[in-house]
């Protein structure tokens, strides 16, 4: 392949000002930039009364900005037709490309190469390392990019952006066989066809620990976490006993029932996988061991990590404001869930290891197809360069 020559994008685009004053009786559409390339998003709609700015740019459809804040993790992008429109604050400078010699399409995808964010980093200025570092605009007009002629650069985009969307329909489509799983593993516990499980109290499903570890302050402590939002039990932190001010915690075991005190309303709930075993959580999280003759773990780990549960808990969790409920045990001991008889639960359990290991396949695929654009990038931008122009 032909080297492409290394030309500063000083030399490629233009530094564009359409600032206007802000209106405390307009309304303003504002932008963000995500890291990594992954472009520009409209983060949230204010009145020029709820922003501190004095002065807003505005921004067109095909403009090119980015973050001086977050430039060093990639946060680069073209505006889209959506976005037309739209505003940013003076932290995201806006520039146009000389449309004869740069597709912006190509430039974007440059920006997506953790190569070209290293560079980034090291014209970095700021006070610390990770929070302060901004990339001035004199540094960006400073970068080579590799230029191949402009017919190229657009067949270069064509392909990748058309890679890029096979890999999106790969994601959609496990996606949604993951959510037609989800939904037929659900309907067991929930009913079908007009059948519905008889409620049982948790009281008679699981029963409370108390904790069992006295804190050594000279000891470490491998701690479990638990995701809010369904995603399950995981293991957190490893900490000195010296670090915390708990006298006492609670030793998890492989299928016990777990929750913190403060999330659980926000579907932080799950079943201790094999991996947990063994590690320790807080008094803040309640321990319970699972009555496996009234319910299998699997059956309480699908229920609670359903979306549509965890209104109810939140419902039964107390507190002064929406971030400060919790859970008590007792409240939770309380609540009724749906129950299927044994054989039914043993069904679901099959079909629930099933497509755990169907998920577990979709894993691998995920992680292939989310490496292949990158990959392909690394490949297109590694043409030889050896002189600039």
């Amino acid at each position: 392949m032909k080297a492409w020559p290394l030309v500063k994008l000083g030399d490629l685009l233009e530094q564009i000002d359409r600032m206007e004053r802000v209106d405390p009786n307009a309304t303003y559409h504002l932008l963000g930039v995500r890291l990594e390339g992954n472009g520009p998003f409209i983060r949230e709609t204010v009145t020029g009364a709820e922003t501190s700015a004095g002065r807003l740019n505005q921004v067109q459809s095909g403009d090119f900005i980015y973050s001086r804040l977050f430039a060093w993790r990639g946060a680069f992008g073209v505006i889209t037709d959506a976005m037309d429109g739209c505003f940013v604050s003076n932290e995201f400078p806006i520039f146009r490309t000389n449309q004869e010699r740069l597709d912006v399409g190509y430039l974007a995808r440059w920006f997506q190469l953790p190569n070209v964010w290293r560079k980034v980093e090291e014209n970095c200025t700021g006070s610390t390392p990770t929070t302060r570092n901004r990339f001035k605009e004199q540094f960006f007009f400073d970068l080579e990019i590799p230029l191949p002629p402009l017919t190229e650069q657009q067949a270069l985009v064509a392909r990748l952006d058309a890679l890029a969307e096979k890999a999106r329909q790969v994601e959609a489509h496990l996606d949604a066989v993951e959510r037609d799983a989800e939904r037929l593993i659900r309907s067991y516990i929930f009913g079908r066809e007009g059948e519905r499980p008889v409620k049982r109290r948790m009281s008679e499903l699981v029963s409370q620990r108390q904790p069992d570890v006295a804190v050594d302050g000279t000891a470490q402590y491998r701690f479990a976490g638990v995701y809010s939002f369904g995603r399950g039990v995981f293991p957190s932190a490893i900490k000195m006993g010296s670090e915390f001010a708990y006298q006492r915690l609670s030793t998890v075991r492989a299928g016990d029932f777990i929750y913190p005190k403060l999330m659980a309303w926000e579907g932080a709930l799950g079943v201790v996988p094999p991996g947990c075993d063994g590690m320790v959580v807080s008094p803040e999280f309640p321990v319970f061991t699972v009555n496996t003759e009234a319910v299998l773990p699997e059956v309480l780990d699908i229920y609670f990590r359903t979306p549509e549960v965890w209104p109810t808990l939140a419902e039964i969790s107390g507190g002064t404001n929406a971030r400060r409920r919790r859970l008590q045990p007792t409240a939770f001991l309380s609540y009724e869930m749906p129950v299927p008889p044994m054989d039914k639960q043993l069904e679901l359990r099959a079909i629930y290891q099933h497509a755990q290991t169907l998920k577990a396949k979709h894993s691998a695929i995920r992680e292939a197809n989310a490496a292949l654009l990158p990959a392909t990038l690394e490949r297109v931008f590694s043409t030889g360069v050896t002189d600039h122009a």
